[in-house]
């Protein structure tokens, strides 16, 4: 129902098709508060039914003018929700969409075949930033994003009709390595009390560490983990040094450095209700999710524990290592727009670095 622009630019999609289970889309429009990156990542967008007038005080266009802007492929009056149970029978499947009306089914069915799909797949590379930057949400753009310095009472109000809460003063100084990093996660580490300063996908352990860090955030993104192997490298030489919290890619990333690998899934987890239970209180979370490999859970060594697990299949959603700093989630626990069940693992990174800090 919402949130269909912070899939579009969610560069975990890169390199994939969208298709939105919910009937209708598009009624709210777009706006530039809630992109989670510069620009769409999907390679096409499939809905059953597009809204021709969005409706919505933040709203500064449509999503079929914004698609069109980036000219990115969509295609409405497809049983969304037949193709979700066909998916879910058969599994993730390649796709192809035409603007060619002289388009054969059967050429059609070829060229979607010869797609490269995710399996074996560097979309890191596209979507990671081409340098390091200082992640500074005082500048104009960023206040837009995120929180403004208030009076101390808590809210304040821009001139814009927009509500920001007061940032908090700074705790701790981290370097978040981009592999396709989320707005939203900058913008909930910064709540969190962190100074974040964003590097490449590419950047040595060694640089990362010159900048004296005190702790080591690796983010979500595309692809398939297990063609990474450059990354595993960096961050084997980041473990035991710093501590250390991934999400998402950042977690199975941290899986092969540990010495595991990851699987595909039939259709992987999408969408914002997947049920997570956290094994050492037996609470449960309903968390947004949006991966198409899981950890191995037999290929991790003894000193690796499973923390999180999927109600749903079983498979893996957390991880923390018994001997160093270090732990990490599958889902999203800055979901936009939401669940928010999780989002207090940003605290617990906190008092990691604390605790490794007293240490």
């Amino acid at each position: 129902m919402t949130g269909y622009q912070e899939v579009v630019t969610d560069p975990s999609y890169r390199g994939q098709m969208v298709a939105m289970t919910y009937p209708l889309i598009g009624n709210y429009g777009v706006n530039p508060l809630d992109e989670e990156s510069a620009q769409p990542h999907v390679r096409g967008f499939i809905i059953e039914e597009l809204s021709p007038l969005p409706s919505n005080w933040r709203a500064q266009k449509g999503l079929e003018e914004y698609l069109a802007h980036w000219k990115i492929p969509g295609i409405q009056g497809i049983d969304t929700r037949a193709l979700t149970r066909h998916l879910r029978e058969k599994g993730a499947m390649k796709c192809c969409l035409s603007t060619d009306p002289a388009l054969s089914v059967e050429d059609a069915v070829e060229k979607a075949k010869g797609g490269c799909g995710v399996v074996g797949m560097d979309f890191v590379k596209e979507v990671t930033a081409p340098k390091a930057y200082p992640w500074d949400p005082e500048d104009r753009l960023s206040r837009k994003w995120t929180i403004v310095k208030g009076d101390g009472h808590g809210v304040v109000r821009e001139a814009d009709g927009e509500i920001y809460e007061v940032l908090p003063p700074v705790k701790h100084r981290i370097v978040a390595y981009d592999f396709g990093i989320k707005l939203n996660i900058l913008r909930q580490l910064r709540q969190a009390g962190f100074q974040v300063t964003v590097v490449p996908a590419a950047t040595s352990a060694k640089d990362a560490l010159a900048l004296n860090p005190e702790g080591i955030f690796l983010s979500n993104g595309p692809g398939d983990p297990a063609a990474l192997g450059y990354i595993h490298e960096i961050v084997k030489g980041l473990m035991g040094r710093k501590p250390i919290f991934g999400i998402c890619l950042g977690h199975q990333l941290l899986s092969y450095a540990f010495g595991g690998k990851t699987f595909k899934l039939k259709f992987g987890h999408h969408g914002g209700n997947q049920p997570v239970k956290d094994l050492e209180t037996g609470k449960v979370a309903i968390t947004s999710q949006n991966h198409n490999f899981a950890s191995d859970p037999d290929s991790l060594p003894s000193n690796v524990k499973v923390t999180h697990i999927n109600l749903n299949d079983g498979t893996v959603e957390g991880l923390r290592h018994t001997e160093m700093s270090i732990f990490s989630v599958q889902y999203h626990p800055e979901a936009a727009p939401g669940p928010h069940d999780a989002d207090y693992f940003f605290g617990e990174f906190s008092k990691l670095i604390e605790e490794s800090r007293n240490a």
